[in-house]
């Protein structure tokens, strides 16, 4: 059987994931992991496999089916999506829900002159959360959905507060109200603000000299990530931060509390994860749409896609056949 032919694009948390994840896949190999550092100074755990200069991909292009793309939604992809969809079958993990139909069109355009597929915002949330959302509201018309986020340490969020001005490391938190989660449980439909439901808490290791004041208001204020929430800044040392924010634990849930019949019977839908590692379980889920754009790239598909477009026998290394004597 042919391997699918898998690169990634940077070397973080998420691309280490990545590597992880390709390991367990019966179908598919790692061909080289790409870095702006000096690949001199990756070491990845699996033996053998090339790490590669970013100025070097284009050699690539022959040589791989499918490249993860494993950079920050708030300054990475919004350029690399694009610019490597020209020469590549991409998945990445775009996060900024705002932002998503300007990054789709982007992307789609890309795709579809250069007859490439870019699977784009890939993971829990958007991504599995995102479908269940749907389905939920589908299935139960006449109620209300709810999404709850934590509580874990956020990538994309952590990833916005290290790119504020004067911040050298630093992550956050997502902390679900559990008044709020118990209220919709209970099917009384309440409701709910953005900060009724969540706050936001940031633990940031400042650099020297840099005005802590400012670092505090740049994050609170910062569009699409802090400032409809209620949002508390601490400032430690590195020391702390290494000793007590090194887990990424994350999770949620999404709830749909809804009415059947003439309105008198209520039904809820809940979909939740509860995650040791939220880098390790992102980039579990981009492996496997690595797969299903692969599929759908031989199937002749070109443009953009969401994990809406994809059914479930294309992220599945089964047959269909075997899908559905084995789980149907």
């Amino acid at each position: 059987m042919d391997k699918i032919k898998i690169g990634i694009l940077g070397y973080g948390n998420l691309g280490r994931g990545a590597e992880l994840s390709i390991q367990q896949q019966p179908d598919m190999e790692l061909v080289a992991i790409f870095t702006r550092r000096d690949p001199e100074d990756i070491e990845p755990t699996t033996k053998k496999v090339k790490v590669v200069h970013i100025d070097e991909v284009e050699a690539y292009q022959d040589k791989i089916d499918v490249m993860i793309l494993c950079g920050g939604s708030a300054h990475d992809l919004p350029e690399q999506t694009p610019h490597f969809t020209k020469m590549f079958n991409t998945v990445d993990s775009f996060d900024t829900h705002a932002n998503i139909p300007e990054h789709f069109a982007k992307v789609d355009q890309v795709a579809k002159e250069h007859k490439t597929v870019s699977i784009i915002s890939v993971g829990w949330d958007p991504g599995l959360f995102s479908i269940n959302r749907v389905m939920a509201e589908a299935i139960l018309p006449k109620g209300e959905t709810y999404t709850f986020w934590g509580k874990g340490l956020s990538q994309g969020h952590s990833d916005a507060v290290r790119r504020v001005e004067g911040v050298k490391d630093g992550v956050q938190y997502t902390i679900p109200s559990e008044k709020a989660i118990e209220a919709v449980r209970s099917g009384t439909n309440p409701h709910l603000t953005t900060s009724d439901k969540h706050e936001r808490i940031c633990y940031v290791v400042a650099k020297e000299g840099a005005y802590k004041s400012k670092i505090e208001a740049d994050i609170k204020t910062m569009p699409n990530y802090f400032d409809e929430y209620e949002t508390t800044v601490h400032f430690i040392t590195e020391e702390e931060l290494k000793k007590d924010h090194s887990a990424m634990p994350h999770g949620g849930f999404v709830i749909r509390s809804g009415q059947t019949g003439d309105g008198s019977n209520n039904q809820i839908y809940e979909f939740s994860l509860a995650l040791d590692s939220n880098p390790e379980f992102t980039s579990s889920v981009l492996v496997a749409y690595a797969r299903a754009a692969y599929r759908l790239h031989k199937d002749g598909m070109t443009g953009a896609q969401t994990i809406y477009d994809i059914a479930p026998r294309y992220i599945s290394p089964l047959s269909n056949e075997t899908l559905r004597k084995k789980y149907l």
